[in-house]
C-alpha cells in the first residue's frame, strides 16, 4: 500500500447501511462522568442486515441490546466502532431499536465530544459538547455521519445547582427536581431533522438574559443569551439587540428576491418600522400608553411585510447563544443553541475594534446555518465548505449592511494579501488543500481560511457570473430541493446550471480540486484611428493543473475618475482578448475590479497611471491595489538598493491619503495598510527585512509631516467619539479610531520623547481597549525608558479579565522589540497563562507564530517555536497544525535557514506518535515534502528523515 498523506478520503465515506429515524437520550450527568443510555431507532434499507456498526469512540460500554432482536455485540476499540451481531437477519424496510448504556467521560484539553469549560467560582463543573465533525461518538454510540438526521428527545439529568439544562429542540417536559440535588428536563428536536454534528449538550452556571424576537407578521419565538455570572447587564442587552437585528436582517434582505429593486424601498421600509416597534415595546414596558400606536405600527407590519417574498424563518422556540470559554473554534451552529466563544459574545468594555466586528459577524454567521447547514446539510465533510462558503457570503453582506460595502470589501481583499496569515500566503505554501481537499486527518483539518475565504470566493465568482438575481433563486431552489435531507457539492451546482441555464461544472472541478489561484497578466493596447481598445490576459495556473474561469471586471477611466467604459468577462483559457470598441483613450485601467476573482493581477502601469488611480478610481479595490502596488515598488526598492531612501512620490502619496478624509470615512484606516511583504520571490521571505523597510517608509512620512500628522490625529481622535449606541454609529466611529491609531504608529517610527509622551497619554486615558492596546503596542516597541514599568502594570491589570488577557497576550506575541522572545518564554511561565485555553493558545503561541522574524528567524526564537510545538502538539492538535503554516516557505527562504527550520520538523515528527496525533504529523510531513531543497540540505548533515520514507500508511 502506497504512503498516504491523510487519514482519510472519499471513498471511506459510502452510503449508510440504514435509514437513522430518531433518537431517544437519557444523559444523567456528574462532575467526572456521564452516565448515557439510548434508543438509536433505524430502518434497513433494501437489503436485509446482519450487523449494525456504530461509531463509539473512547467509552464504557455497559450494555447493548434490541428491542426486537437478540444481539451479541464487540467494541472494536481501536476502530472506535461497536459491532452489533443479530441473531436473525433483519429484513428489508424493517424498523429497529438498538438500545445502549454506556459512560463517557468530560476531558479537559480536548475540545470534541463532552468537556470542561470555565466553571465560575463555587458552581459544579461546566460541561459542554463539541461534536463537529465526530463528538457525538465520544457521548454516545451512533451512526455518526452527516447524513445521519434524525429527531431527538433528550433527557437531562445533572445536579440541582446547576442554572441551565440545556440542549436542542423545545423544552417538552419542564424543569423538575427528580430527587434531593438532582433535577431532570426534556427536550423534543422533531421539527428540523438534526445531524449528528448539530447536537449539543451543556450543563452550566450561566446568567441568563432573554428578549422577545417579533417578526412582521406577529409571530414570536424567545432570544437567550448564557454568559457568565455577573456578566454586565447592559452589555448583555446589548448583544441581544445586535442577535435581534441579525435575525430581522436575514428575514427582511435575503431570499429569492433580495435583490429586486423594486422591492428595496419595502423592505427598508420594514426595517425602520420594526426598529420603531421595538422601541415601542420598550417604552410600554415603562407603562407609558402607547398600545393604541403600538397596534397600528403592528398592523403596517403585516400588511406590508406581506408584499415581500422573505428570507430564512426561524422553526423553534428559542434561539440560544451560549457562551464558551475554551473551544477550536470561534463560534459552532447547534440547531437552535449556536455557542460563541465568551470573549466574543458579547460587547464587554474589555473587547477590541476587531473583536466587536467579529461578534457582529459570527451572530448572523451562525444563526444563518440554521437554512444553510442544518436543514440542508452537507453529505460528509468534504462538503463542509457548501456549508460555509454561501453562509460566509451572507454573513458579508450584512456586515456590509452596517459597514458599508467598501469597508466590507476592502477588508476582504486584506484578507487575501496579508502575509503569514492571509489566504493567498497559505494557499500557495507547502500545506496548502484545495477547497475539496484529496482526503485529511480531521475534519478540523477542513476548518481553514480555504474553507472560510477561498470557498466564498469561488460562490461570489459564480454570483458574479450569473447574476446576483439569479444567484438567490438558485438558491432558493437548492434550499426547496433538500431541505430536511443532505446535498453534495453537484447538487448545488446542479441547482445554479438549472436557474441559470450556464455551465459551471467544469469551473467548479478546477476551483474545487486545484490548489493556489491564476495569476493573470495583463497587457493593453488601444488603436486611434478605430477607437478600440483591446485587454491581453495570460493567466499562470499550476504545472499538470488547467486554466482557472474567473469573470473578470475591468473598466477604462478618464483622468477625472469618470468610467469611460465598464466590462464584464467570462475568462476560461490559458489567454484572452477583450475588445471595447468606440471608446476614448483612458488615463488609468481599473482591473479586477471589485476583487472580480480569487488571484493576483500583473499589469505593468507607470507611476503616473498608479497615482492617478488611486486618488480617481471610483472602485476601493481598485484604489487600494494601485497603492499596493506602488507601495510594493517602493520596499522593492529599498530592499534591492541598501541606504536607499524612500521617494518623495510615496511619502507625499501616504500624507495625502491620511488627508482625504472621505477616503478614510469609506475605508476606515485599514486603506492604509502597509504590509510587511513584497511579491518578488527573492525578498518575499526576508521577514526582518521587509520590517525594517516598512519602519523606514513610515518614518519618513512622519519626519516629514510630523505636525501635520499630529494634528489629523487629534482630528480623528474628534471624529471617534459617539454620538449614540447604534450599530451604525459604532461602525463610524471603529472607522475614524482605526485612522487614528494607524497615525499613531506613523508617529510611533520617530522613537522620541514628545511621541512616547503622546503615546502613553493615549494608553493612560484611552476610553476603549482599542485605543489601549494599540498605544501599549507601540510603547512596547518603542526605545521609552519606562517601557518594562508600564508593561508590568499593565500585565496585573489584564490578568484580572480574561478578554484583557487574551488581548494582551497577542501583543506580547508579535511584538519586535529586541526582548520579543523572553518576553513571549515570560508570559508561557505566569500562572495566569493555561495551556490546555485556547484562547491563550492562539493569542500567545499563534501571534509568535506568525511573528517569522522572530520565531523563525532568530536562534532564540527557533528554539523557543521549538518548544511550543512539542508542548502544545499533545495538547491541541488543531491549534498546533495552525501554527505550523509558519513553516509553509521554508525552501523559499534563504538557504541558512533551511537545515535548523527542517531540524524543528524532522525532530518533531521524530517524537510525535502517528496515530495520536495524525493531523500534526501528517501536516509536518506534508510541509517537509512541499520544501524538497531544504530537506535535502538537512539530509546531508542529518541524514535522510525516516518518516519522509516509511512504507507504513497512517490508516483509519
Amino acid at each position: 500500500m502506497k504512503n498516504r498523506l491523510y487519514k482519510y478520503y472519499p471513498e471511506d465515506f459510502g452510503e449508510l447501511t440504514v435509514d437513522v429515524i430518531h433518537m431517544n437520550l437519557v444523559f444523567d450527568v456528574y462532575d467526572d462522568r456521564t452516565n448515557v443510555k439510548s434508543i438509536l431507532r433505524v430502518r434497513t434499507k433494501d437489503a436485509p442486515l446482519e450487523k449494525l456498526e456504530l461509531n463509539c469512540r473512547d467509552l464504557e460500554v455497559r450494555a447493548v441490546s434490541c428491542i426486537q432482536y437478540e444481539v451479541s455485540y464487540k467494541y472494536r476499540q481501536d476502530d472506535a466502532i461497536l459491532e452489533i451481531n443479530f441473531m436473525d437477519v433483519i429484513p428489508p424496510h424493517t424498523d429497529i431499536a438498538v438500545v445502549t448504556d454506556t459512560v463517557c467521560r468530560p476531558t479537559k484539553n480536548i475540545l470534541e465530544g463532552l468537556y470542561y469549560d470555565e466553571t465560575p467560582a463555587g458552581a459544579p463543573p461546566q460541561q459542554i459538547t463539541q461534536c463537529q465533525q465526530w463528538g457525538f461518538q465520544k457521548i454516545v454510540p451512533c451512526i455518526d455521519d452527516m447524513c445521519a438526521k434524525c429527531t431527538y428527545r433528550t433527557t437531562i439529568i445533572a445536579d440541582s445547582r446547576y442554572t441551565n439544562l440545556i440542549t436542542n429542540g423545545d423544552v417538552a417536559v419542564g424543569r423538575q427536581t427528580l430527587k434531593p440535588g438532582r433535577d431532570k428536563i426534556v427536550y423534543d428536536n422533531s421539527v428540523t431533522p438534526m445531524a449528528t454534528y448539530l447536537f449539543f449538550l451543556g450543563v452550566g452556571t450561566y446568567a441568563t438574559f432573554t428578549r422577545e424576537f417579533e417578526y412582521p407578521d406577529g409571530e414570536t419565538f424567545m432570544l437567550e443569551l448564557l454568559v457568565p455570572p455577573g456578566s454586565n447587564a447592559e452589555a448583555a442587552e446589548k448583544a441581544l439587540d445586535i442577535l435581534h437585528d441579525s435575525v430581522m436582517w436575514v428575514y427582511i434582505f435575503t431570499g429569492p428576491e433580495q435583490f429586486n429593486e423594486a422591492k428595496l424601498p419595502v423592505r427598508k421600509e420594514l426595517w425602520e418600522l420594526v426598529r420603531k416597534r421595538e422601541k415601542m415595546k420598550l417604552e410600554a414596558k415603562s407603562e407609558s400608553p402607547l398600545e393604541k400606536e403600538l397596534r397600528a405600527v403592528r398592523d403596517e407590519l403585516a400588511k406590508i411585510g406581506s408584499t415581500i417574498t422573505p428570507g430564512y424563518k426561524y422553526t423553534g422556540t428559542v434561539y440560544r447563544e451560549i457562551g464558551m470559554q475554551n473551544s477550536d473554534f470561534g463560534g459552532m451552529e447547534n440547531v437552535g443553541n449556536t455557542t460563541i466563544t465568551t470573549n466574543r459574545i458579547m460587547p464587554y468594555q474589555q473587547i477590541t475594534d476587531p473583536a466587536f466586528e467579529y461578534m457582529i459577524r459570527v451572530k448572523v454567521h451562525e444563526y444563518y446555518h440554521n437554512q444553510n447547514g442544518s436543514e440542508v446539510t452537507g453529505k460528509s465533510p468534504f462538503e463542509i465548505w457548501l456549508n460555509e462558503a454561501v453562509t460566509v457570503l451572507v454573513e458579508e453582506q450584512y456586515y456590509a449592511f452596517l459597514f458599508g460595502e467598501d469597508y466590507q470589501r476592502l477588508g476582504r481583499v486584506l484578507d487575501l494579501l496579508a502575509p503569514a496569515s492571509g489566504t493567498f500566503a497559505l494557499d500557495s505554501g507547502a500545506s496548502s488543500m484545495p477547497i475539496i481537499p484529496d482526503g485529511f486527518n480531521d475534519p478540523n483539518d477542513l476548518i481553514t481560511s480555504v474553507t472560510y475565504v477561498k470557498a466564498p470566493e469561488y460562490v461570489r465568482m459564480v454570483e458574479t457570473l450569473i447574476g446576483k438575481d439569479t444567484f438567490v433563486r438558485g438558491l432558493d431552489r437548492y434550499f426547496k430541493k433538500f431541505s430536511h435531507s443532505n446535498a453534495a457539492t453537484q447538487d448545488w451546482i446542479e441547482a445554479m446550471e438549472e436557474e441559470s441555464g450556464q455551465p459551471l461544472k467544469e469551473m467548479a472541478e478546477t476551483w474545487l480540486k486545484q490548489t493556489k489561484f491564476p495569476v493573470v497578466e495583463v497587457s493593453a493596447e488601444y488603436d486611434k484611428p478605430s477607437r478600440k481598445f483591446t485587454f491581453f490576459l495570460k493567466q499562470q495556473f499550476p504545472a499538470g493543473g488547467k486554466p482557472w474561469e474567473f469573470p473578470f471586471r475591468a473598466a477604462l477611466v478618464d483622468e477625472n475618475g469618470n468610467d469611460l467604459a465598464e466590462v464584464l468577462e467570462r475568462v476560461s483559457g490559458e489567454t484572452a482578448e477583450i475588445t471595447v470598441e468606440n471608446v476614448d483613450m483612458p488615463s488609468f485601467l481599473s482591473l479586477n475590479r471589485g476583487y472580480s476573482f480569487y488571484g493576483k493581477l500583473i499589469y505593468r502601469a507607470n507611476q503616473e497611471e498608479l497615482l492617478l488611480q488611486v486618488r480617481k478610481d471610483s472602485d476601493i479595490t481598485g484604489r487600494f491595489t494601485a497603492f499596493y502596488t506602488i507601495v510594493d515598488r517602493e520596499k522593492l526598492r529599498l530592499l534591492k538598493v541598501p541606504g536607499s531612501v524612500p521617494s518623495e512620490d510615496f511619502i507625499e502619496l501616504y500624507y495625502r491619503l491620511f488627508n482625504d478624509r472621505q477616503l478614510l470615512e469609506r475605508a476606515g484606516g485599514q486603506f492604509l495598510t502597509i504590509f510587511e511583504s513584497v511579491e518578488d520571490e527573492e525578498f518575499s521571505h526576508h521577514y526582518q527585512e521587509l520590517y525594517d523597510v516598512k519602519q523606514k517608509l513610515l518614518k519618513a512620512v512622519a519626519w516629514k509631516y510630523r505636525n501635520s500628522l499630529i494634528s489629523s490625529y487629534h482630528f480623528f481622535e474628534n471624529v471617534s467619539v459617539p454620538g449614540d449606541a447604534s450599530l451604525e454609529e459604532t461602525a463610524r466611529v471603529i472607522k475614524g479610531r482605526q485612522a487614528k491609531n494607524v497615525c499613531l504608529g506613523v508617529l510611533a517610527t520617530l522613537d522620541t520623547p514628545d511621541i512616547h509622551t503622546l503615546i502613553k497619554q493615549q494608553f493612560e486615558t484611552a476610553t476603549c481597549a482599542t485605543d489601549r492596546l494599540s498605544a501599549f503596542a507601540a510603547y512596547l516597541n518603542s526605545s521609552a525608558p519606562d517601557k518594562i514599568e508600564v508593561l508590568r502594570a499593565f500585565e496585573a491589570e489584564s490578568k484580572q479579565n480574561l478578554i484583557s488577557w487574551e488581548a494582551f497576550l497577542a501583543v506580547i506575541g508579535n511584538n519586535s522589540s529586541v526582548d520579543a522572545v523572553e518576553l513571549v518564554r515570560e508570559m508561557e511561565r505566569s500562572a495566569a497563562f493555561r495551556i490546555e485555553q485556547t484562547n491563550d493558545q492562539r493569542a500567545l503561541y499563534g501571534s509568535f507564530a506568525r511573528n517569522r522574524k522572530k520565531s523563525l528567524q532568530t536562534e532564540e526564537g527557533r528554539t523557543l517555536f521549538a518548544e511550543i510545538l512539542k508542548k502544545l502538539a499533545v495538547v491541541n492538535e488543531y491549534s498546533t497544525v495552525n501554527m505550523l503554516n509558519a513553516f509553509a516557505n521554508i525552501d523559499q527562504m534563504e538557504s541558512k535557514y533551511h537545515i535548523p527550520l527542517v531540524k524543528i520538523l524532522a525532530d518533531l515528527l521524530g517524537e510525535l506518535d502517528s496515530q495520536k496525533f495524525p493531523s500534526v504529523y501528517n501536516r509536518i510531513r506534508k510541509l517537509l515534502l512541499g520544501a524538497p531543497k531544504a530537506v535535502k540540505t538537512y539530509g546531508i548533515e542529518h541524514g535522510e528523515i525516516k518518516a519522509l520514507q516509511s512504507e507504513k500508511p497512517v490508516q483509519k
